[in-house]
């Protein structure tokens, strides 16, 4: 690749594009797990290296289901991405966590059932630790990147993935919240798994745009409301990942860039050849 990245912003529903990239260059990649939801951008902002993916192709053309996860953080990762940051829509399932209102979750909860969650199987297994499944040093930096711009943001929360694309019923929205949920969305997993699969540091800044469908003095949720929200917040989304660019750590504080070094099972003796080519990218370091 002419370029080389270390930044990497997945945009969802609203954020199409990442406006403010300076001297860009667009990728239109493959990988062995398919194609990427949509050329990837990549460019220059606050002199750093950054590029850009929109999750649901350009124009929205995927739903949440159809979308290739596994292509998409492999991609990244070939482009050399270290760390990751989605910008999500999601309903919020309390009522301190107002629409309009930024989060930046620590937890997720996945509640999907038909897609594929991991690299890793055909010969070569992989358990890997996803205890804390957001990155705590680069989220801890996205709360202070969003902090700047004066939106109000919230630092925490269990983030509780569902598979859609239809919205929740009623009682669904009550029984998530009384698990303890904070707020849902149909995309953190298994984008956030599959990122700490790929040693990728991965932290969400996940826009409230509704409360979902338990709220009783609010509306139900509705598309035109989460696209109205969210283009409100657009700028505000501009400026925070500005900001981010100036305030990120050069080195990683974290143990990301790690997460395969006790996660594989498999002897290496037994590993088929087309499995170990397929996931060079990922696990070469551990099986040389």
């Amino acid at each position: 690749m002419e370029t080389k990245t270390t930044l990497a912003i997945i945009g969802g529903s609203g954020l199409y594009s990442m406006p403010g990239l300076q001297d860009t260059h667009e990728y239109a990649m493959d990988t062995p797990f398919g194609k990427p939801s949509a050329p990837i951008v990549v460019g220059m902002l606050e002199n750093q290296s950054v590029a850009f993916l929109a999750r649901h192709g350009v124009g929205h053309h995927i739903s949440p289901t159809e979308i290739n996860y596994r292509a998409n953080i492999y991609a990244l990762k070939s482009l050399g991405a270290e760390r990751i940051v989605s910008i999500s829509a999601c309903g919020s399932l309390r009522e301190d966590y107002a629409p309009g209102h930024i989060v930046i979750p620590d937890q997720i909860f996945d509640y999907t059932c038909k897609r594929e969650r991991s690299f890793f199987g055909a010969g070569l297994v992989a358990h890997i630790d996803v205890a804390d499944p957001f990155c705590k040093d680069l989220s801890k930096q996205a709360y202070a990147a969003v902090k700047q711009t004066h939106a109000t943001v919230h630092q925490g929360g269990t983030f509780i993935t569902v598979e859609g694309p239809r919205f929740s019923t009623k009682a669904e929205s009550n029984a998530f919240r009384a698990w303890g949920m904070s707020i849902i969305g149909m995309t953190a997993s298994p984008e956030a798994f599959l990122a700490r699969e790929a040693e990728i540091c991965y932290t969400t800044m996940a826009h409230v745009t509704d409360y979902d469908v338990w709220h009783v003095s609010a509306a139900p949720v509705t598309m035109d409301m989460v696209i109205q929200t969210l283009n409100k917040n657009m700028l505000v989304v501009q400026a925070a990942i500005q900001n981010l660019t100036k305030i990120l750590a050069a080195k990683r504080d974290c143990n990301c860039e790690n997460a395969l070094a006790s996660a594989l099972a498999t002897d290496p003796a037994v590993i088929p050849a087309e499995a170990s080519q397929k996931l060079d990218l990922l696990a070469k370091k551990y099986l040389n």
